[in-house]
């Protein structure tokens, strides 16, 4: 534990870049040669839409990063949020209630208001617009939707008190586990629903990103998929019967221009029908 706490406490920042590179890697060269969906698309291009917003990510969180950082130094000083509050037990049972606290509020809860708020919607859609999921994916977010993130990860750390070594650990895990459960590739069944109990699985994952509803309203967990077994967003859907996007906006060629993904969030308001 002791070496864990040390090293997020002070990992640097060419080493965060590299988990995130190479985990696009890692599952890039899997997805590659043994996708589960074979898209007809071009896959340099597709990402590079994806890498655009995965860049626009990272500096919205870099720009901010002081706040993330003064705040969990202001709990820590002050013995603020549950953790703090909490009878000393096993650190790694510790680390544990930390982290899915921090899954909670800093993705479940603001992924459930993205999609139940239309202003909010109008943001997320970018993600959903996507129609060739594949590792890339996963940081699909417009600028604006980044920026709500990390108001509710600050929030987060907050109201559970996380020191700051916490944090850069919860972060790592989640840009490998959403390029994971985002990745074009699939397990055996019987493994991908064991890991579903524990943890966001691909398949567990692709049903979120079925086109239509109630599917869409589903599945909004980031690392672990006990918040929505526990609130009732758990859905399953045969694999054969997954089709990607959002049925809003189905054309591949609109999901595909920059300029048009930047400004969906003003554009109007787009029924499924039209």
């Amino acid at each position: 534990m002791n070496e864990i706490i040390h090293y997020f406490s002070s990992i640097p920042s060419s080493h965060r870049a590299l988990i995130l590179a190479g985990g696009i890697t890692f599952f890039w060269l899997i997805e590659t040669a043994v996708p589960f969906f074979k898209f007809g698309y071009n896959k340099w291009k597709h990402a590079g839409i994806n890498i655009f917003f995965t860049i626009t990510t990272m500096l919205v969180n870099f720009c901010l990063a002081l706040i993330l950082l003064n705040t969990a130094t202001w709990t820590t000083d002050h013995h603020f949020g549950i953790l703090n509050w909490l009878p000393t037990f096993n650190p790694w049972f510790m680390m544990l209630v930390g982290l899915l606290l921090l899954d909670l509020i800093g993705a479940y809860l603001v992924h459930l208001i993205e999609h139940k708020v239309r202003f909010l919607w109008r943001f997320h859609l970018i993600h959903h617009t996507d129609t060739y999921i594949d590792t890339t994916s996963a940081n699909r977010h417009h600028p604006g939707e980044s920026v709500l993130r990390f108001i509710f990860t600050t929030l987060g750390i907050l109201i559970v008190g996380s020191p700051m070594w916490m944090v850069f650990l919860y972060q790592t895990l989640s840009v490998v586990a959403t390029q994971f459960n985002h990745a074009n590739i699939v397990l055996p069944k019987e493994a991908d629903r064991f890991l579903s109990y524990f943890i966001v699985s691909p398949d567990m994952h692709k049903v979120h990103h079925h086109y239509v509803l109630p599917y869409t309203d589903s599945n909004y967990g980031n690392i672990f998929s006990v918040w929505d077994r526990l609130f009732g967003t758990f859905k399953t859907l045969d694999r054969d019967k997954l089709i990607y996007g959002v049925d809003t906006h189905m054309k591949p060629e609109e999901n595909s221009r920059l300029w048009n993904l930047l400004s969906i969030p003003f554009q109007k308001y787009r029924s499924p029908n039209s």
